[in-house]
């Protein structure tokens, strides 16, 4: 699939915002931990990438029912779903000057298309050094899902099945969708949420 970018101006994948809050002494504090000045682009995307994939919680997975939104928020309660855990990669990614966008998937909630659908969350990333758009998937591993970290494929957490009415969104969104914004902030139970309403179309 051939990705879109919704902006042609890398600067506005570079841009703070209230879910993407990286001046927060929070986000900075970890910042300071995960970089330094010798790291290149790609190295600096790994490490973001891993951080948030295998410290930051997906709440699902640890049947939580803390609701998360703004990056700082979730580094600080160390947990969110797909939609929390792709604004941390954006903050951390953002603050060190790499472009970074968010990417949507329709996939199947469960494991049958009869117990619904939703929308998931990923980011894609745009590394200089080799002049290319990546999209990466930090929703957290389990069995039967490996995201992984490769500037040659994607290895994302899901195979989008066509067949089954799932779809890959090719467009590379300089904000969060705003539906996944409002769904985060209107709810205050994580697994009642997650379960029934999360948003199955942008």
């Amino acid at each position: 699939m051939e990705l879109i970018c919704e902006s042609n101006d890398l600067n506005e994948y570079l841009t703070e915002l209230d879910a993407v809050d990286f001046s927060n002494s929070v986000i900075q504090a970890k910042v300071y931990e995960l970089f330094n000045s010798s790291q290149t682009d790609i190295e600096k995307a790994k490490v973001a990438f891993e951080f948030v994939r295998d410290e930051i919680h997906h709440s699902w997975d640890i049947q939580s029912t803390q609701v998360t939104c703004n990056a700082s928020e979730v580094l600080s309660k160390g947990e969110g779903i797909c939609y929390a855990k792709s604004n941390v990669l954006a903050a951390l990614l953002r603050s060190e000057g790499i472009p970074t966008g968010f990417c949507y998937q329709r996939l199947m909630l469960f494991d049958t298309p009869e117990k619904g659908y939703c929308i998931h969350a990923l980011n894609a990333v745009f590394l200089e050094s080799i002049n290319k758009w990546i999209r990466f998937d930090a929703r957290g591993n389990k069995l039967g899902i490996d995201a992984q970290f490769s500037t040659d494929e994607e290895k994302l957490a899901f195979t989008v099945q066509e067949e089954l009415d799932e779809k890959d969104y090719p467009i590379i969104y300089v904000e969060p969708h705003s539906k996944t914004i409002s769904t985060l902030e209107a709810h205050t139970n994580a697994l009642e949420m997650y379960k029934y309403h999360l948003p199955e179309y942008l």
